[in-house]
C-alpha cells in the first residue's frame, strides 16, 4: 500500500523558514521522480518543485527559486522542501507527490500517489 506523509508544516513570520518532509513507503522510491504542489484557499493546485528519482537535477517554479530547495535521502524514502525567507503568499495546503516515472513533471496529472497535504501558514 503506497503512503506519502508529510510533516513539517505551521505558522511562520514572513522572513523566516520551515522544513517539510514528505515519507514515502510502498513503492521504490528511487525508481520515481517526487514532486511538491501547493494550494491556496480559492486557487487551483500548483506546481512548486520536482526532483528526479537520482536526485541529480531540480526545478522549481519561477516565485520559489532561490528560496525554496528540495532534496531527497533514497536511503531514506524522504523527501524534502526546505522554504526559505517565506512569504505571506506563500500561504497554502503542501503536497508532495510521486510522479509516474523517473523525471517527473510539472503536471500534476502525471503524478499517481499524493499525500494528505500539511498547511504552511506565514503571517505578514
Amino acid at each position: 500500500q503506497v503512503q506519502l506523509v508529510e510533516s513539517g508544516g505551521g505558522l511562520v513570520q514572513a522572513g523566516g523558514s520551515l522544513r517539510l518532509s514528505c515519507a514515502a513507503s510502498g513503492f521504490t522510491f528511487g525508481a520515481k521522480a517526487m514532486g511538491w504542489f501547493r494550494q491556496a484557499p480559492g486557487k487551483d493546485r500548483e506546481f512548486v518543485a520536482r526532483i528526479i528519482g537520482g536526485g541529480g537535477s531540480t526545478y522549481y517554479v519561477d516565485f520559489v527559486k532561490g528560496r525554496f530547495t528540495i532534496s531527497r535521502d533514497n536511503a531514506k524514502n524522504t523527501v524534502f522542501l526546505q522554504m526559505n525567507s517565506l512569504k505571506p503568499e506563500d500561504t497554502a495546503v503542501y503536497y508532495c507527490a510521486a510522479a509516474r516515472g523517473f523525471y517527473g513533471s510539472s503536471d500534476s496529472s502525471l503524478y499517481d500517489y499524493w499525500g494528505q497535504g500539511t498547511q504552511v501558514t506565514v503571517s505578514s
